[in-house]
């Protein structure tokens, strides 16, 4: 079967990202790991909900940077706590949901109920909604709602 897995590239942190990564979400595994002659990793296929990536120890030729991001759909507020302030250590906040890890991976934590809100047919709401969550760094759904019932 063919299959399609993110590659990321790494300047020589691959496995501690692995590991901090399958540390984050309670499914995540180390599937192999590459070594080279003097025995240090190389690549590692990993995975975390239910996806695989290859992590490489590249060199410092390229950078990670937000054109591409990894989307986390939560349900609900406690797992958007959960994964932000987990990833965010030593990274940076962004804004609308949006961080940086301390690898320079860029993520998004966003709950369920924001695609619910802007996505509704109640267009003045979901605009209020929009409008709440342009002011936010990591997304709170009870600011979102009370946006959008306009409370």
């Amino acid at each position: 079967m063919t299959t399609l897995t993110p590659f990321l590239w790494f300047n020589d942190r691959a496995e501690e990202a692995a590991h901090f990564y399958i540390s984050v979400f309670s499914d995540g595994e180390i599937l192999e790991t590459s070594r080279n002659k003097d025995n240090a990793v190389f690549s590692l296929q990993f995975q975390i909900m239910g996806q695989k990536f290859i992590a490489l120890n590249g060199g410092p030729h390229f950078t990670f940077n937000p054109a591409i991001s990894l989307f986390v759909s939560c349900n609900g507020q406690e797992e958007v706590d959960s994964y932000w302030n987990q990833l965010v250590d030593g990274g940076e906040e962004g804004q609308c949901g949006w961080l940086t890890d301390k690898f320079g991976m860029s993520w998004q934590i966003i709950p369920k109920q924001l695609g619910e809100y802007l996505g509704h047919q109640d267009r003045a709401g979901a605009d209020r909604a929009m409008k709440a969550m342009l002011k936010m760094k990591k997304i709170e759904v009870s600011e979102l709602k009370r946006a959008f019932e306009d409370k």
